[in-house]
């Protein structure tokens, strides 16, 4: 993160509620890219600022792949860089947070039953901390919303995609499905076609607020709320509580002068939160960070006294469930 940023976020001073709180991030990635760099440092300075983060689970950003070797593997470069990062904190030497205690990475679906040499791969490379896959199946037919290079329409209900989830589901690894709030009807018909599986939404359904969606905040929640109440009918289904610091949901918090403070923060993310909560529970809910996707628009100690103040009525049952216990359940951190 450059200078400037760290500044302009440092506008924003908080100090964390409920420190006493644990948390289990279950949501964060590491990335070492040009001028923008996200290693166990950053992450440390961030959790230091006074939540009670005692664990983490990593999740996978396309990093750190390998250079060479048989194309469907290179992802497993990821698994083996986040490993290191996780052999670093477990030394003790980065603090009491216990970072990358899970570990989700990448694998194309689409392989179909070979996919499985992937996942085996992973998880010979992880310490026994690999838990699952992140494969992305955002699209948007929008081009002011630009898919990822793998996506194309329809893809959740893909025979080949199939093939490959039901290897994943049969070794018992969850599966975290980013995408966006127009097709929580295809996650749906997917979780319903494999009832066993643990399929974790990340960022609440991905509710879209740029390109064509922008100006329409009324109608995607309408849309995206009644998404949500159909996914719910699936007890397999989890869902990530955060996300909202992305810029494609639309908020412009990155453009403005001075970062926004929690409390703002738990007005505009409350009834989006709080559906999720009443459609599915605290104990199919999970709070996370996205950082440093997130941290274009506040701070880490500003996102969770957020979330903190959204809950802020929840009995204590409710919260450990929230912060910590369903995260730990899904990734099988316990």
């Amino acid at each position: 993160m450059s200078t400037s940023r760290a500044q302009w976020l440092a506008q924003t001073p908080e100090t964390a509620l409920e420190p006493d709180l644990p948390i289990c991030d279950p949501h964060h990635h590491f990335w070492d890219r040009a001028g923008d760099r996200y290693l166990l440092d950053e992450l440390t300075a961030d959790v230091g600022g006074g939540h009670n983060v005692v664990r983490t689970v990593f999740i996978e950003c396309h990093s750190m792949y390998r250079a060479g070797g048989p194309e469907e593997l290179r992802c497993v470069g990821e698994t083996e860089f986040v490993q290191g990062i996780a052999a670093q904190s477990a030394s003790g030497q980065y603090g009491p947070t216990e970072v990358a205690a899970g570990i989700v990475g990448n694998a194309n679906l689409m392989l179909g039953a070979a996919v499985e040499r992937v996942l085996e791969a992973h998880r010979a490379a992880s310490g026994n901390r690999f838990r699952g896959i992140r494969f992305s199946c955002a699209w948007d037919g929008s081009p002011e919303i630009a898919p990822g290079s793998t996506n194309t329409p329809g893809m959740l209900a893909d025979s080949r995609l199939r093939t490959g989830f039901a290897v994943l589901a049969k070794m018992g690894l969850s599966f975290d499905a980013l995408v966006y709030h127009t097709q929580l009807g295809e996650l749906a018909d997917l979780a319903a076609a494999f009832p066993d599986a643990t399929i974790i939404l990340n960022h609440v359904g991905r509710p879209l607020g740029v390109g064509p969606y922008a100006g329409r905040r009324d109608a995607v929640f309408a849309d995206w709320r009644a998404g949500m109440a159909a996914l719910a009918q699936r007890e397999n289904v989890l869902v990530k509580l955060g996300g909202f610091g992305n810029t494609i949901s639309g908020y412009d918090w990155h453009r403005r002068d001075v970062p926004p403070a929690s409390a703002e923060l738990a007005e505009t993310i409350g009834p989006w939160v709080m559906h999720c909560i009443e459609q599915f529970g605290p104990e199919r809910c999970m709070f996370e960070s996205n950082f440093p996707v997130d941290k274009a628009s506040y701070a880490y100690t500003v996102g969770w006294n957020a979330f903190k103040r959204v809950t802020g009525g929840f009995s204590e049952s409710e919260k450990a469930a929230l912060y910590h216990d369903t995260a730990a359940r899904a990734y099988r951190l316990e």
